[in-house]
């Protein structure tokens, strides 16, 4: 009788207690969205100097007191993995970058884009971000509140009205002549489907609008790419061999679009933007599809390893093979406490978030799990004082 109560009542305790959890992620969840909104449409600025990334190591080193040596750089959604470059031919140093060397060709066929003429090559996607908005017609554009940190301040620079956008609506605004999207998108690691974005380009290009798609991260998530669209009026695909490949000091990325918005964009950015290096190690890591399966398997398997440290601890957590993201009111003081340990993790402050990216040996993996374990006892240790 005694042991059966006692099953009873552990039941109804546990029900409470996963009920009680949902409601306060509910809660900080909704708590977080209004108060993200509410900061972008106030404290915005085009103040691009602002902008935070992660992989600032420097910054870190100097203020904990830590040589920059001795941290363990989890900032940053890099392949930790990085592809591993053949030697550079002599000829790619001395000579010009040859647009006729087939390079949109190659990144057609890797990325599903319709053919050559809709793919342009550009020194790292970054570059595009900042000369597209003043392509496209003055108007008002949604972004996110929680995205890619650099769209809303290149769009004012050009004149454009940012509004933030709410990515679970199907019937986008009537406000929003265009709209820009991460998929999936960083740092909260979310994924709109084909589909839904399919839907919000018919009613933006009916607008005379644009859907711009950054897919930095869609490697290693392609089913909702857009890649395969780029030949419609309206639609901007940006693509980067740095995530996946590991190769962001390459800075090489890709516009794909249609050929007339290329051109503008070429002539806005001028010639050889690509250099000889970059496209002979982009090239190389775009034909190598074994590694790039090989790869795949491995990140999937480091992401819920990862996923599996965080939730652990107690971390509600999303993540894409490339990185995982944790909302929690204890975001700051995990930040910091890791940070005291010599592990450097990308802050959202506003936000109340934090985003680990993967590590990149055993030895990283167990003093990621140890630093952690210690930053989280020191955090609810004090909570309970």
């Amino acid at each position: 009788m005694n042991e059966r109560i006692h099953e009873r009542t552990a039941g109804r305790t546990a029900d409470r207690t996963a009920d009680l959890t949902a409601d306060l992620t509910a809660d900080f969840t909704a708590d977080l969205a209004a108060d993200l909104t509410a900061d972008f449409t106030a404290d915005f600025t085009a103040d691009s100097s602002a902008v935070v990334h992660g992989g600032n190591l420097h910054e870190a080193a100097e203020r904990y007191g830590i040589p920059y040596a001795h941290w363990l750089d989890l900032s940053t959604g890099i392949n930790p993995h990085g592809y591993p470059v053949p030697p550079v031919p002599a000829d790619a140093w001395r000579r010009l970058p040859d647009e006729g060397d087939g390079f949109a060709a190659c990144a057609a066929r890797y990325y599903g884009a319709p053919d050559a003429a809709h793919v342009l090559p550009v020194a790292g996607s970054q570059a595009a971000i900042r000369a597209l908005p003043a392509l496209l017609p003055r108007a008002t554009a949604g972004i996110a509140p929680l995205t890619y940190s650099e769209y809303a301040p290149a769009f004012q620079r050009a004149g454009h009205r940012v509004l933030p956008l709410d990515v679970s609506c199907e019937t986008l605004p009537d406000a929003l002549t265009h709209v820009v999207v991460v998929n999936p998108n960083n740092p909260t690691a979310e994924q709109l489907s084909a589909a839904r974005l399919l839907q919000w380009h018919a009613q933006l290009s009916a607008r005379g609008g644009t859907l711009l798609v950054d897919e930095a991260f869609a490697d290693t998530m392609p089913s909702a790419s857009l890649a395969a669209c780029a030949d419609r009026d309206g639609l901007i695909v940006l693509r980067s061999p740095g995530k996946f490949f590991g190769l962001a000091g390459v800075r090489a990325g890709f516009v794909l679009g249609a050929p007339a918005l290329l051109d503008a964009l070429r002539r806005a950015l001028g010639a050889w933007t690509v250099s000889g290096p970059a496209r002979h190690a982009v090239k190389a890591a775009f034909e190598d599809e074994a590694w790039q399966r090989q790869m795949r398997a491995r990140l999937t398997a480091d992401s819920a390893r990862l996923v599996n440290l965080l939730r652990a601890q107690g971390l509600a957590t999303r993540s894409t093979p490339l990185f995982a993201w944790c909302a929690d009111a204890r975001a700051a003081a995990l930040h910091d406490e890791l940070a005291r340990r010599g592990v450097w993790t990308r802050l959202f402050a506003a936000s109340g978030s934090v985003r680990f990216g993967l590590p990149a040996s055993e030895a990283e993996w167990t003093r990621f799990d140890e630093s952690l374990c210690d930053s989280m006892r020191m955090i609810d240790s004090v909570g309970t004082r």
